[in-house]
């Protein structure tokens, strides 16, 4: 390398852009000190040099792979759609370092230029996981749609789970981080880019099946085992916003505001004279609740049990 000369590749952004670049460097004998993709080029000291992107030159690098292992081709993909910074750079070491001292590098996990990847990789992984529990569709006119936000490019890795799962759906799931959507209907499936997206307002039947799952979500859960660090640990919070169980419900939030009106006028029908005294538990129990919704934004349903009548019994469905 120590006669190549340095230069910084612009390419198109694609994993096949990418191994064109490995081509071009050692046919041309270059050595690649940054990469750019198309229009995003910063100014520089070196040679910039555009790289086209051809089909026949990224097969006959992916393929050179296999003679060091089959798994080099897919890690190395993976490895391009994590956040890693610089991670073109980086895969590019990678790669010059595997011709120069072949299989042995594939046993060194601890080795500069190898674990990197392999972290970042790992972690690709795991948010996929994450995203294959975690997503959450909403029916918006017939058609299923989610949001997500990841920190890695996991669209092309839930592409196959979801068209498999929902074959027989219409759907569409945005990625807000990538800026890009994948659409699925008649058992055809497509990534394109999507720059700007506002997901439509649920109508009243989404409204409904909103509150049954957050009432679902409520009732099956034990108080006596709740564990904040367990869970924010299994189910971090960046992940928090898009769940239907922990979105705020502002009709909940209305909902408590009518009941305690009901509570303070003035003529009150017999079943509820028992709650004039200022300090009845229902009604301190109700006041709580309420500032509690007012603070956080976000109403649970509510649920109270009835001393005088059926113990264990839930009183005011109008609530959940």
């Amino acid at each position: 390398f120590m006669t190549w000369r340095e230069v910084v590749y612009e390419y198109d952004g694609s994993f096949d852009g990418l191994l064109c670049c490995i081509y071009e460097s050692y046919t041309q004998k270059e050595l690649p000190a940054a990469f750019f993709r198309t229009g995003e080029l910063e100014p520089c000291l070196y040679e910039v040099r555009a790289v086209t992107t051809d089909a026949a030159h990224a097969r006959r690098v992916y393929e050179g792979f296999r003679r060091f292992s089959p798994e080099v081709g897919p890690f190395l993909r993976r490895a391009y759609w994590t956040c890693l910074p610089e991670k073109e750079l980086a895969i590019y070491r990678f790669a010059a370092k595997l011709y120069r001292e072949g299989k042995p590098l594939l046993q060194r996990l601890s080795d500069e230029t190898y674990h990197p990847l392999l972290r970042a990789v790992r972690q690709l992984n795991g948010e996929l996981e994450q995203y294959r529990g975690f997503v959450r569709f909403s029916d918006i006119g017939g058609v299923l749609a989610a949001e997500i936000e990841p920190k890695n490019r996991v669209l092309p890795l839930l592409r196959g789970h979801f068209c498999q799962r929902c074959h027989d759906e219409t759907f569409f799931l945005y990625d807000r981080t990538h800026r890009e959507a994948l659409f699925y209907a008649g058992g055809h499936s497509a990534i394109v880019p999507l720059e700007e997206f506002v997901m439509a307002p649920p109508d009243e039947t989404e409204k409904r099946y909103r509150r049954l799952w957050r009432c679902f979500y409520d009732t099956i859960a034990i108080c006596e085992r709740e564990n904040p660090k367990l869970r924010m640990s299994h189910m971090p919070k960046r992940f928090w916003p898009l769940l239907t169980e922990l979105q705020s419900d502002p009709d909940a939030i209305l909902r408590l505001h009518r009941r305690a009106q009901l509570l303070q006028r003035p003529a009150l029908q017999p079943r509820y004279l028992h709650l004039r005294h200022a300090k009845h538990p229902r009604r301190l129990l109700l006041r709580q609740r309420l500032e509690k919704a007012q603070q956080d934004r976000h109403a649970l349903p509510l649920r109270q049990q009835v001393d005088r009548r059926a113990k264990g019994k839930l009183l005011d469905q109008a609530l959940l």
